[in-house]
């Protein structure tokens, strides 16, 4: 559950702890007030350098009766004139990190000094407080694993229909995103592909207007899917097809459905081209595309955005079993294209190829698909960026836009029919990767353009901030999924309002 919203002047309000953004140079109306309440105690913090202002900087403070709460945690946001949405969110997380064990209510105090209005202020510190509280220790059984996580948050400053729908908004999303955590994080034997179908019929059921359904193996292969059937052959958790769909009433554009598709390998191993061991525990994470994708469906029936919406999961295991699909197949996707099997390490681009034709079979007007699809993208991106491949520049431009309101961050990346060249077949009529150590997410995107079918799409390959090894230093600050594409699916459906 997302902590409840509060707004209310500084001191009405009873809290576990008080929160305070502070910028280099110390300033702002909140930070005079509290240090003089204090007797000028940041003041001295600062001048001997225990409190510096540095982004992503948290610092307790015991109090003893000056302020209406026990502590206080001083915010870094870095330069005062430099500070933005990200920073404060960086913030943020620091500071709930740092007391989250202690939990409660926090109260934080906006700076209208700094060069962000106060809505987005609230937007970002709510924001950050959920993201940074989270932890994905809930299979420990030592007591501590989790911290208490936060009941209330209340923003310090006038009561404003603007600020209090931009926090109430910011604890939905952030909410989502942690959900969308959880199932990334969930280890394999107690997330496979019919488990994971279960958890969107319950997601379908806590909303009136989303339904979901799966087709099992049978189905799949009915359909004449035969990328995923092939993909999900060497278990003996078969593959599904999830479906969810939003249908809202009075949609802004009736005419329009937005498509989201989701690659959800819930392990891979790599198959028969198997991965070197070293953190294959990590392949849990492989189905972080599908998580983002899922949640991100479920924030946009949660806000009530009138856009219609489905989202399309191709949910497998990646496993060297002895029916599983080899190098050297010949496989027959559902829009009846053949691809020849180079290496069953590629198997993303192959459980999406029928995704992506299943999406447009449902009426996919607008088409994003999210994926952790190969490991060059983080090479070149890091764990921050995404990169975006599209057919059509304003919609391209219109995930770019939304990336960046939203926090997840995309980067555009070039289409080209030379590159198809790459994946051409001697005996099918493309395969599923190349053996040049060249281009292979341009590749990937080649691939996927062949049954990304008519009308705008959008690839977006996430394996770098789908699922982190380490703490990246900003409101993602433990390893794990991080929720990337529930925040950028929410901003790209307002947008299309």
């Amino acid at each position: 559950m997302e902590p409840s919203i509060g707004i209310s002047l500084p001191g009405r309000e009873r809290a576990d702890t008080l929160a305070l953004p502070v910028a280099q140079p110390l300033g702002g109306e909140g930070a005079r007030i509290v240090d003089e309440k204090l007797h000028g105690l940041l003041a001295r913090l600062t001048e001997t350098g225990e409190l510096r202002g540095e982004r992503g900087e948290a610092v307790v403070l015991h109090l003893n009766g000056e302020l209406s709460a026990p502590r206080l945690v001083a915010a870094g946001v870095g330069p005062h004139d430099a500070a933005d949405a990200d920073a404060l969110r960086t913030g943020a997380a620091a500071a709930a990190q740092s007391v989250a064990r202690i939990g409660g209510t926090i109260v934080w105090l906006l700076d209208e000094s700094l060069p962000v209005p106060l809505p987005e202020q609230a937007a970002a510190l709510v924001e950050g407080t959920i993201l940074g509280a989270y932890s994905p220790g809930r299979w420990k059984t030592n007591g501590d694993a989790e911290p208490g996580g936060f009941e209330r948050i209340v923003l310090g400053t006038f009561d404003d229909p603007a600020i209090r729908d931009a926090a109430e908004r910011a604890a939905l999303l952030a909410g989502r995103a942690n959900r969308a955590r959880d199932l990334a994080n969930m280890p394999p034997n107690e997330l496979d592909p019919e488990r994971l179908a279960e958890y969107a019929r319950q997601l379908a059921d806590e909303h009136e207007h989303l339904t979901a359904f799966a087709l099992g193996p049978a189905e799949i292969e009915e359909l004449g899917m035969g990328a995923l059937a092939a993909v999900g052959r060497g278990s003996h958790h078969g593959p599904r097809l999830i479906v969810v769909r939003y249908e809202p009433p009075g949609p802004a554009r009736p005419e329009l459905l937005l498509g989201l598709v989701g690659k959800a390998i819930t392990f891979d191993a790599g198959g028969i081209s198997i991965k070197p061991s070293a953190r294959m525990e990590d392949m849990k994470g492989d189905m972080a595309g599908g998580a983002g994708t899922l949640h991100g469906l479920g924030a946009l029936a949660a806000l009530g955005l009138p856009v219609r919406a489905v989202a399309v999961l191709a949910a497998a295991e990646n496993l060297p079993g002895g029916d599983a699909f080899r190098p050297g197949d010949i496989l027959r996707a559902a829009n009846g294209k053949t691809i020849e099997i180079v290496n069953t390490d590629a198997e993303g681009r192959l459980v999406l190829a029928d995704a992506l034709w299943y999406a447009r079979r449902e009426g996919a007007t607008h088409v994003l698909d999210l994926a952790t699809l190969t490991g060059a993208m983080e090479l070149a991106l890091g764990d921050l960026y995404a990169g975006v491949f599209a057919n059509d520049d304003d919609w391209r431009d219109r995930v770019v836009e939304a990336g960046r309101r939203s926090g997840d961050l995309v980067w555009p990346f070039p289409l080209h029919p030379r590159y198809r060249r790459y994946v051409d077949s001697a005996y099918a009529d493309l395969k599923n990767g190349s053996i040049l150590r060249q281009a292979s997410p341009a590749l990937a995107a080649e691939f996927l353009h062949e049954f990304a079918g008519e009308g705008p799409w959008a690839h977006v390959d996430m394996a770098g901030p789908g699922f982190l090894e380490r703490s990246r230093g900003d409101s993602m600050r433990v390893p794990g999924g991080t929720g990337f594409g529930v925040r950028l699916i929410a901003e790209l459906a307002a947008g299309l309002a």
